[in-house]
């Protein structure tokens, strides 16, 4: 596919997909959110270890087109809120960690996309904001990812008042992993990205798919799920060597998902 708002480069092991309509503050058309819904199912079946979801100009995104959505009826606004929907949760199906790169202000379907990536590091300067509350359309699938991030009545505040808050505050509600001085933001991702895709990628692999089934679980059969996919785990051969290896006390070697 010939990519119009995003671009993709590679880093050794790891994919970065770029947002590119800094003139449109890199709002989520539905062409737009297509490409990155293909971006990421490329990436889901390649060898790449890790991502990055990164974008160019002063706004990471300020959520959806409004150009695009202005004249839709009920069944467009459907499929386009579909196509972003199925986007936010194959950016937790694929079985690579994703990482946002915040640098700028993150609003609505684009705080939405900080919220759903595994991790995130953000820039000083950088904002978010779900300002649909402050308005006449609430920001209701916003909160989906939301409300899966951070505390509740944190979600709530920022749902119901529209108010953004700083880099900071995302720290501290757990919005986000790292804030940094802006020039440190694209080191510091590739520095957690590193850290957290060392090991076995397969392992990996199984633990991301299994983290986001068991989260939305009661107690006991996140339990016994868990358990299960542990289990199971254990007999794969990278499991194998990661036991022989530390009862051997050498460093283990991993083969390819």
């Amino acid at each position: 596919m010939r990519y119009e708002h995003i671009r993709i480069d590679h880093e050794a092991e790891v994919a970065v997909v770029t947002m590119r309509r800094p003139e449109r503050r890199n709002a989520l058309s539905e062409a737009h959110l297509r490409e990155l819904l293909h971006a990421f199912r490329a990436i889901g079946a390649s060898q790449a270890r890790g991502a990055i979801l990164a974008a160019e100009g002063p706004v990471f995104s300020a959520g959806h087109d409004f150009g695009d959505m202005a004249a839709r009826d009920l069944a467009g606004m459907r499929e386009l809120l579909a196509v972003c929907s199925e986007l936010m949760l194959t950016l937790q199906r694929v079985p690579q960690p994703i990482i946002a790169q915040v640098e700028g202000l993150a609003t609505a379907a684009g705080c939405q996309l900080v919220a759903t990536c595994d991790l995130a590091v953000a820039g000083r300067s950088a904002r978010f904001a779900v300002p649909g509350g402050a308005g006449g359309w609430f920001c209701t699938t916003p909160g989906v990812a939301l409300a899966r991030a951070i505390p509740r009545k944190r979600a709530v505040e920022m749902l119901f008042t529209g108010d953004p808050i700083d880099a900071a505050s995302a720290l501290a509600f757990g919005l986000v992993n790292r804030v940094v001085d802006d020039a440190e933001v694209p080191r510091e991702t590739r520095a957690l990205l590193a850290r957290a895709t060392r090991g076995s990628a397969l392992s990996k692999a199984i633990g991301k798919q299994a983290f986001y089934e068991q989260v939305g679980r009661d107690l006991p059969s996140a339990y016994a799920y868990a358990s299960e996919v542990m289990a199971a785990a254990s007999q794969t051969p990278d499991a194998r060597e990661a036991m022989r290896a530390f009862l051997e006390k050498r460093k283990p070697g991993f083969g390819k998902p």
